[in-house]
């Protein structure tokens, strides 16, 4: 998921000539198109990292697909999405920030009505990865655009936090919304509800003002690019696929030293590219490092749980979509309650021991679930909930604080791109443990005990980096 206060992205955006700026300032009905064709995005792109587990059962049934076809399906969008999206950001740089913007809309909007037409699973988990590339595009770029037609720092303010307000509305509708669609129109319906808001998203833009002129000299790191790609999707692929192959087949050892060296391959080009679209250097500030590795562990979990407990509703206890869809509200309504709430939590006690606090409510809700029954149930999504919403804002910003100013673009995207991938690596390991052991049940139990484990580990880990970002540092005598 993308998280509504990773608003640092738009620092991008500083790299543009104040002169061209100037050239076209943009008057308020302007601002507010480009808001209202950035919002419609925004909420499209939150939408489908929701909307699409409610349908999986029916999915299941119409396509003949597997579990691991099913956590293909989730994965290959998240995958995509964050192996593209810092590449994402600097193609809006060298491109134009509207120019991008619409690609990625006409993109995504088209791989929607693939995803409803699809005849086979293969045909649908193509059109999922062409839908994390338009959203890769889309979300860099539309704060870009936001940045562009909002110069006053106040306007930018409100103006990003109506953005992030209609992304968590629809991420926390999503689940209704997609119960309702698959109950009475069918799973396909899920993706041909993009298709109006999204030509509706690109007539807006379409008209909105022209991009000021792009900056020289931005380079793109196409080997670090490829080496991503290939490293997530090859680890996505055996952990997936590991159990239905077998994991000491050829094929799954074949993929994960494949992973391995791509891994590597990664690390050693970033570490010597002067073009790196992730600089290594970030890493050596602790609470970056830390952040970005609690927020990474919060997606995996929250949506690891998110994915298996779809299919314990729809598979093991017969809910139709619409309950499943019902029965997730109390969980999304607590995501978007606490992504607003948690700045003033923050700015009162401070982020370490709330941190800390929210990852033992994760493990809590986790456990809590295997309880049954429907208050259980109730407690622990709200508990799940409340603890993603509050994390996501919470590890960014004072990840954001300890890089300098002109990292600030990059470092969210970084985080965001962690985020993504900690989503796809959940789905793939939870779903894995789901099919691996002898029952759905006993596979579900194991999932939902590895998310207390992970949760109650990224706890002591963020207690840890804060108590040493705490400490002060001794002069040299």
């Amino acid at each position: 998921m993308v998280a509504p206060t990773d608003t640092p992205l738009l620092h991008r955006a500083r790299h543009t000539p104040a002169s061209a700026i100037q050239t076209a300032i943009p008057v308020p009905a302007q601002q507010r198109q480009v808001l209202l064709a950035t919002s419609l995005s925004y909420a499209l792109i939150m939408l489908d990292t929701s909307v699409v587990n409610v349908a999986l059962q029916r999915m299941a049934l119409g396509l003949d697909v597997t579990v691991s076809g099913l956590q293909w399906v989730i994965s290959a969008y998240t995958l995509a999405f964050a192996s593209a999206l810092l590449t994402g950001g600097a193609l809006g740089d060298r491109w134009g920030a509207r120019k991008l913007y619409l690609v990625g809309l006409l993109l995504f909007t088209c791989a929607s009505l693939a995803c409803g037409v699809a005849a086979s699973p293969g045909m649908l988990i193509a059109a999922r990865v062409a839908q994390g590339l338009g959203a890769a595009l889309l979300v860099p770029c539309s704060l870009k655009l936001i940045h562009q037609a909002c110069p006053d720092p106040q306007q930018r303010a409100r103006a990003i936090g109506l953005w992030a307000s209609c992304g968590g509305i629809a991420m926390a509708s999503g689940p209704l919304i997609g119960g309702a669609l698959t109950q009475w129109l069918g799973w396909r319906s899920i993706f041909f509800v993009n298709l109006p808001l999204g030509i509706c998203g690109v007539v807006l833009a379409w008209r909105l003002l022209a991009d000021p002129q792009a900056p020289q000299g931005v380079r793109f790191d196409w080997p670090g690019q490829l080496a991503a790609s290939v490293a997530l999707a090859a680890l996505i692929g055996v952990l997936i696929e590991g159990q239905a192959l077998g994991w000491t087949s050829p094929l799954i050892l074949s993929g994960a030293a494949i992973a391995l060296v791509a891994g590597l391959a990664f690390v050693w080009i970033e570490a010597r590219s002067p073009h790196a679209m992730l600089p290594l250097a970030l890493f050596r500030q602790p609470i970056f490092a830390g952040s970005t590795l609690v927020s990474a562990l919060s997606a995996l979990v929250f949506y690891g749980l998110f994915f298996v407990t779809s299919l314990d509703f729809q598979q093991i206890r017969g809910y139709s979509p619409l309950h499943a869809g019902l029965a997730f509200v109390p969980l999304t309504a607590m995501v978007a309650l606490a992504s607003l709430l948690s700045h003033r939590v923050v700015r009162a006690c401070g982020t370490r021991w709330p941190m800390c606090a929210a990852f033992v409510l994760y493990a809590m809700g986790a456990l809590g679930l295997m309880q049954g029954g429907s208050l259980p149930n109730l407690l622990s999504m709200i508990a799940i909930g409340l603890a993603s919403g509050f994390i996501s804002p919470a590890a960014t910003a004072p990840a954001m604080e300890a890089v300098a100013p002109q990292a600030a673009g990059v470092a969210a995207a970084t985080l965001n791109t962690a985020r993504q991938t900690g989503a796809a690596l959940g789905v793939a390991i939870f779903g894995s443990l789901v099919t691996a052991l002898p029952s759905f049940t006993t596979g579900l139990s194991a999932a939902l005990w590895a998310a207390a484990g992970l949760s109650l580990f990224a706890a002591l880990v963020w207690g840890k980096v804060m108590a040493r970002a705490a400490q002060p540092r001794r002069r040299p005598r």
